[in-house]
């Protein structure tokens, strides 16, 4: 078996990993917090604690600590495939999550959800108003970034795809 025969299978792991923590972050962005923004504060500090609680799970994990992993494995068969362009646009798409989506969700959001989660929920409608809007604004534009971050690493997937494509040996003899 050569790098060329399991970087495919592989390219695709990559793909459907950065592929689902782009759709999570996307769908926080245009459906959930808007949802827990229009409902009693109380309900949303409530719901937004529970969720916090129930995302450190397999199947999120998966998709959040292997996404580097597979973009990396993929770097490294693409390059051992002899397929540069490919191997960079996998290298590249791995640095950028880390940065911008692994490390910005653990110095920005998890402290931030971990600060949400030793709030006890106030009676009073307008205290925990001014909780969750605090919270709620800034926790958004940290999840809008990362989403931005993620999109452009699918993107480069995406492109690396294109790339092998484009180098594949059938493809190469016709061309």
């Amino acid at each position: 078996m050569t790098a060329r025969d399991i970087l495919l299978p592989l390219a695709l792991l990559a793909l459907l990993a950065a592929g689902a923590i782009f759709g999570f972050f996307f769908a926080w962005v245009c459906s959930t917090m808007w949802g827990l923004d229009s409902t009693d504060p109380r309900v949303a500090i409530a719901a937004m604690q529970a969720m916090n609680a129930s995302v450190r799970n397999p199947v999120f994990a998966l998709a959040f600590f292997g996404t580097p992993v597979f973009l990396a494995a993929a770097a490294s068969v693409a390059w051992a495939a002899r397929t540069p362009r490919a191997a960079l646009l996998f290298g590249l798409a791995c640095a950028l999550y880390l940065a911008g989506g692994l490390a910005l969700t653990m110095m920005a959001s998890v402290p931030m959800n971990e600060a949400l989660a030793a709030v006890r929920i106030p009676a009073d409608a307008a205290a925990a108003r001014t909780i969750w809007v605090d919270y709620s604004a800034d926790w958004q534009l940290w999840n809008i970034a990362r989403t931005v971050v993620c999109a452009v690493v699918l993107l480069l997937v995406g492109a690396a795809f294109l790339t092998l494509r484009d180098s594949a040996p059938e493809h190469a003899a016709h061309g």
